[in-house]
């Protein structure tokens, strides 16, 4: 398959375009909140200790929020979880732009209202996916493209806040980003396939998608993922102290994401044999192995081409792992399945920027780049240590057969089928 021509097959497809656009603009507020926050919070005359006491803040409400609201849309389908939430998120996001920084608790409310209400539109994509593309590797192909357009909107989003605030104000970027959300979120739950979908059949379970063995196995290894990303910006900033400046952090961080786009765009051009599993365990090896040359610090032309490298393998890892949620998120979960990997991969980057600190202060950006090494390597022993869990049968080895919108009509055995959990 030629590079790109089965995105373009996918994009081609009717419906794919307008949800895969309407996603990532509704996913914007999100994306960005942690960079709107901060500047709108130094622009009111708030400390960068306040403004990160907020982000925190968002980033733990969005955290627990994810997979409860992931829940309701299994339950009562995405239109009516998905338009609500994202309504009340930018809501309170307004409000926290209106009344400032003065009124400290008044702030902590509407930033937990705001993280806790965001729509889980990620998980809600995934869900879809299958429903509007019928062959087993198109949505596979899907996945992939899924995590390069995270890369591209995690790298243009906060280049849009930072538009907004040169050209009106921070609060005014603010508004306007969560306004672009609850357009996108709206295009998403007005179209056919959105309004459509309806969840397999479910078991009740207060552990909900949780009590799948398969699935806490690949949540704890991507706990490990988020912490060797959440580090490596961490590491980055110390060394661009003694290397150029905000300059070189830019590019660093532009190559870790230019990276991740190449790799992402190459796995998802063609289709790759093997258990998922398995090649995830590969993946996760190559990722820790090119983390390793980072400790290197070489001068920044040389440590821009490293970092790139070291985002390689990251896109094609998220990819293979959309898959195996899809494989063991029992009957009826989906959507919060999804969610609770993206919650595993937020709290595991916070860990990761937290944990670096002290690092980075007591040996320098050299021992900064180790934890994202190490990290993934213990993200590898985990896939190992429960590599029968993640390739066990799931529902008993049975495929149903079943009219649901949700499941992945899959080659591959043993996909997620409308099985009861």
């Amino acid at each position: 398959m030629a590079a790109g021509s089965g995105y373009l097959e996918i994009l081609r497809t009717r419906h794919a375009a307008r949800l895969l656009a309407g996603t990532l603009v509704g996913r914007l507020p999100n994306a960005t909140a942690a960079i709107a926050v901060v500047l709108f919070v130094r622009a009111e005359g708030g400390s960068y200790s306040l403004a990160g006491v907020l982000a925190a803040v968002y980033g733990v409400a969005n955290a627990v929020g994810q997979p409860l609201l992931g829940r309701l849309v299994d339950l009562y389908g995405q239109p009516r979880v998905q338009l609500p939430a994202a309504l009340v998120s930018a809501f309170a996001m307004a409000v926290f732009a209106l009344t400032g920084v003065e009124a400290f608790a008044g702030a902590c409310v509407a930033v937990v209202a705001a993280g806790l209400f965001t729509p889980p539109l990620e998980g809600g994509l995934r869900a879809l996916w299958p429903s509007v593309l019928r062959r087993e590797e198109q949505v596979q192909t899907a996945y992939a493209m899924d995590a390069v357009a995270q890369e591209v909107m995690f790298t243009l989003g906060p280049l849009l806040v930072t538009l907004c605030v040169s050209l009106w104000s921070a609060g005014a970027a603010l508004v306007v980003v969560n306004v672009l959300g609850v357009l996108g979120a709206l295009s998403v739950v007005v179209s056919p396939p959105s309004r459509a979908w309806r969840s397999a059949p479910r078991e009740a379970h207060w552990l909900g998608a949780l009590r799948s063995p398969g699935l806490l196995a690949l949540l704890g290894a991507f706990l490990f993922v988020g912490v060797a990303l959440g580090s490596i910006t961490v590491a980055a900033v110390s060394y661009a102290d003694g290397h150029g400046g905000d300059a070189v952090y830019g590019r660093l961080m532009a190559a870790l994401g230019l990276g991740a786009l190449v790799g992402g765009s190459v796995y998802g051009a063609r289709r790759w044999p093997g258990a998922p599993e398995r090649r995830l365990r590969v993946l996760v090896g190559l990722l820790a192995v090119c983390y390793v040359p980072l400790t290197l610090v070489p001068g920044a032309v040389a440590m821009t081409v490293l970092t790139g490298v070291a985002g390689v393998f990251l896109a094609p890892c998220i990819a293979v792992a959309f898959v195996l949620v899809d494989r063991h998120a029992p009957g009826g979960t989906v959507t919060e399945a999804f969610s609770w990997l993206v919650t595993t991969f937020t709290v595991g980057a916070s860990v990761g920027t937290g944990l670096a600190g002290p690092v980075v202060q007591a040996g320098g950006a050299r021992w900064g780049f180790g934890v994202p090494g190490a990290a993934a390597v213990v993200s590898l022993l985990v896939l190992l240590a429960t590599g029968r869990v993640l390739a066990a049968p799931v529902g008993r080895g049975r495929v149903a057969v079943s009219s649901e919108n949700d499941p992945n009509r899959a080659v591959e055995p043993r996909f997620s089928s409308g099985d009861r959990a």
